[in-house]
């Protein structure tokens, strides 16, 4: 008989593995230290607005085929929402202006030489610069584009901060060059906006859940890995402290835990030592009818706003500096500024709810992301999994899912 697999984490990138092996004949078990399943992209019922939220909103682009090949199997891509095309709504709080960005179909971006589809007061010759990011090495992306001009403000730095989580001068030239070439670099097929609108717990955890219970596969909640018993190059047994669990020579073990779980866990383990915040606000509230899904905001607290049925919310990467802003004042400053570009006459302060997730992903600079490790160990039945290996994307969804998929492949 096959092996066991025990997957400790039930993340993403632990729920994707799980999902991968399930079936496969391989006994797997799945651990999770905290209550809740999902990691960072768990969703639940907040009581300060009486809504059914997620823990950070998310956007999926058409590109990110690992996480569109994960919702197909859980038969849940229809939960996904967008446009037909690939189009962005963008507002500048300092001069009171909004825009639509439209990316063509195809390699060749016939877009930036359309002044109805472009970021308005850029020209062509702009574009230039951006596509110097596609030949890049590793280095600061400030060394590679100037980070600098309406084509930055307007498009670049928005882009790069909400998929990096960094201020992009410092960030890696080469996650950001592995991001346009899958993105911007393939057209507009592959730059859709999809976002989970009745929350990413329905899209990617509850019906894994239910993918894993209907193949015998347990997830076992509040169940913490202690530590790892090693005996030269395996992983020999599991200490959960209240019992501890042998294993066979055919048993592996996946662990998908956060880098700092993990360095703790493994002896000797590089990983990411530097973390960024991310700031997301909830208001229970409904939009003006012909509200924009999504909409980028420049100048202003909010950066990104996305528009659901019963609720608005409201997303602010490499957070740091918000991170002891009184909560109170951040949620009216950003009701203030949502109310500005959705339209929103109502001044009252609807009922708010703030989740501030203090170490959202690793700092992805040059030299954090030197730190990331493969998915081998050098115990011959342990692999890694999570979004801060080294996928060659940032700490995304993506990059998740991809992470376990991997790991189940070794496995």
């Amino acid at each position: 008989m096959p092996g066991a697999v025990h997957i400790i984490g039930a993340g993403l990138a632990g729920l994707a593995a799980a999902v991968r092996l399930a079936g496969t004949g391989r006994r797997v078990t799945v651990h999770e230290g905290s209550k809740q399943p999902g990691g960072r992209c768990r969703s639940y019922h907040d009581p300060a607005t009486g809504l059914y939220i997620d823990n950070g909103n998310h956007l999926l682009l058409s590109a990110n085929q690992a996480a569109l090949d994960y919702a197909a199997t859980l038969g849940t891509t229809d939960r996904l929402d967008g446009p037909a095309e690939a189009a962005f709504d963008f507002f500048d709080l300092r001069t009171r202006t909004g825009w639509r960005l439209k990316i063509d179909d195809g390699h060749i971006p016939w877009w930036i030489f359309d002044d109805q589809k472009r970021v308005p007061g850029t020209g062509w010759r702009d574009y230039i610069a951006l596509g110097k990011v596609l030949f890049t090495g590793e280095r600061p992306l400030g060394e590679v584009i100037p980070c600098k001009g309406a084509l930055y403000e307007r498009l670049i730095e928005p882009l790069m901060v909400a998929a990096l989580n960094t201020a992009p001068p410092v960030a890696s030239a080469a996650l950001a060059r592995n991001i346009v070439r899958e993105t911007l670099a393939k057209g507009g097929a592959f730059c859709r906006p999809l976002v989970a609108t009745g929350g990413l717990g329905t899209v990617f955890v509850e019906p894994a859940l239910d993918h894993l219970r209907a193949r015998d596969v347990p997830v076992l909640m509040t169940h913490e890995l202690r530590a790892l018993v090693t005996e030269g190059d395996r992983v020999m047994a599991l200490d959960f402290g209240d019992e501890t669990v042998a294993l066979g020579p055919d048993d592996a073990v996946i662990l998908a835990v956060p880098a700092w779980t993990a360095t703790a866990l493994v002896p000797g383990l590089t990983a990411p030592t530097e973390f960024r915040s991310i700031l997301n606000t909830h208001f229970r509230t409904v939009a003006p009818a012909g509200s924009p899904p999504l909409v980028g905001v420049i100048g202003g607290t909010a950066e990104w706003i996305f528009v659901f049925p019963d609720r608005v919310s409201v997303t602010t990467s490499n957070a740091d500096r918000f991170m002891k802003e009184p909560r109170e004042t951040l949620a009216q400053t950003i009701w203030d500024e949502v109310r500005c570009v959705i339209g929103i006459t109502d001044e009252a302060l609807p009922a708010w709810q703030i989740v501030r997730e203090r170490r959202a992903t690793f700092a992805a600079t040059p030299e954090q992301n030197a730190l990331r490790p493969g998915p081998r160990t050098a115990w011959t039945n342990l692999v890694l999994a999570g979004d801060w290996t080294d996928t060659g994307l940032p700490a995304t969804i993506e990059g998740a899912i991809r992470s376990g998929n991997t790991a189940a492949a070794l496995i």
